[in-house]
């Protein structure tokens, strides 16, 4: 039996293809950009922040406030590559938020709720970049 495709079922795959990278490029400049807000708090030694004695990840509030700010910038970045469907932006994206859940988790005690709810996005921006391949939208490659 021979599998023939419509170009209808076609068309609808690039859709959701190219709907679930513009998904992971609005999630991870939004990261970003929160990134770039909570390090410029962080630098400033804003008092949003919880302090905690004993955590085995201690780090200063000011170096925690670059690593934000760092990753912020480059998620927004590599997000403008995926607005372009660029191939290295996928993988960008990927290793970049998976970089932002490890910071945010290292952060935890710092900003509990909110590093969830980024860690959480940040979960949902690689899920969408690894369904998305480049083949199936014909671009990216």
């Amino acid at each position: 039996m021979n599998a023939t495709h419509t170009p209808h079922a076609s068309s609808a795959k690039y859709a959701w293809a190219g709907g679930l990278r513009i998904f992971a490029a609005v999630m991870l400049a939004l990261a970003g950009v929160l990134g770039i807000l909570r390090g410029i708090s962080a630098i400033a030694e804003d008092e949003v922040f919880v302090t905690t004695r004993n955590y085995v990840f201690q780090f200063d509030l000011t170096g925690w406030g670059w690593v934000h700010l760092g990753l912020g910038i480059v998620a927004v970045l590599v997000s403008f590559g995926l607005f372009t469907a660029a191939t290295w932006a996928r993988y960008s994206g990927i290793g970049i938020a998976a970089l932002v859940i490890i910071a945010n988790f290292l952060s935890l005690p710092y900003y509990p709720w909110w590093s969830v709810i980024v860690i959480a996005m940040s979960g949902f921006i690689i899920w969408a970049l690894c369904v998305d391949r480049g083949e199936d939208t014909g671009v990216g490659r």
